[in-house]
């Protein structure tokens, strides 16, 4: 099923150039998509699109058929959550208040009812976090932290989850953690990644945007090309596929 579709999306800022042209695919729940690029490809701007933040000037974002502009911010923010690179700074916050601020699209009431305590533990289990739920937010360490705002992401019970760069401060194997737990949620999972080893391994598809288009849209073995990849990143490429999971060697072209 079709969960995320974008039907030729372009943006760009106020009386300024666009920086994405013509975007246009579509996810399913279950499915992982790997966003990759050079710094300044648009990477962020295209993320920015799929959690509301940014409105496109041409084309149409459509969560589960409906336009998501169209769609009340409340009702979208229980369909689309986010784990971006900006993290909270209110630090007085708890570990596990910082979760159970997923809930509060989902609250009806004045505070939070048993349903919304049990899935905001439940997300802490799935991080790994129980030993951390008292601990100030303020407190944790870098990997920790983005730990924390991915229960809170799945405390959302979101049908899309996006997420900027999740295996950031992440250690390798939290990072492998992250990445497998992505892939079993059942969700349509849009994520960008820096990392072109573990976009192969672990995503379902790969887009490639080089300077606000799209390249490639593929399953990872045909998106990431040497071919692709030099465009995108503007240097020499070779893939080494020998092995279970490709192996990327680089070189600037002169």
């Amino acid at each position: 099923m079709t969960v995320l579709e974008l039907r030729n999306v372009t943006w760009g800022p106020k009386r300024a150039p666009a920086i994405l042209h013509d975007i246009s695919f579509t996810l399913s729940a279950g499915e992982v998509l790997a966003i990759c690029g050079a710094n300044g490809a648009g990477k962020s701007s295209l993320l920015r699109l799929l959690y509301r933040h940014q409105a496109p000037l041409s084309g149409t974002v459509l969560i589960e058929g409906r336009d998501l502009w169209l769609t009340p911010p409340r009702e979208a923010a229980r369909t689309v959550a986010a784990v971006l690179q900006e993290q909270p700074t209110d630090f007085a916050l708890t570990t596990r208040d910082i979760v159970a601020l997923g809930r509060l699209p989902h609250r009806q009431g004045m505070g939070p009812g048993a349903r919304d305590q049990a899935i905001t533990d439940a997300a802490m289990v799935r991080m790994d976090l129980g030993h951390l739920a008292s601990r100030r937010f303020g407190t944790l360490s870098g990997g920790e932290r983005q730990r924390v705002m991915v229960a809170r992401a799945l405390a959302q019970e979101p049908r899309v989850l996006v997420l900027d760069e999740p295996t950031n401060h992440l250690d390798i194997r939290h990072q492998l953690e992250l990445l497998r737990l992505l892939r079993g949620l059942g969700l349509a999972v849009v994520c960008t990644l820096h990392d072109l080893t573990l976009a192969a391994e672990f995503a379902d598809r790969v887009l490639i945007l080089d300077q606000g288009r799209v390249i490639a849209d593929a399953a990872p073995e045909d998106a990431l090309t040497e071919a692709t990849i030099a465009q995108a990143f503007q240097v020499a490429t070779r893939v080494d596929r020998t092995g279970t999971t490709p192996r990327f060697s680089f070189a600037l072209d002169h």
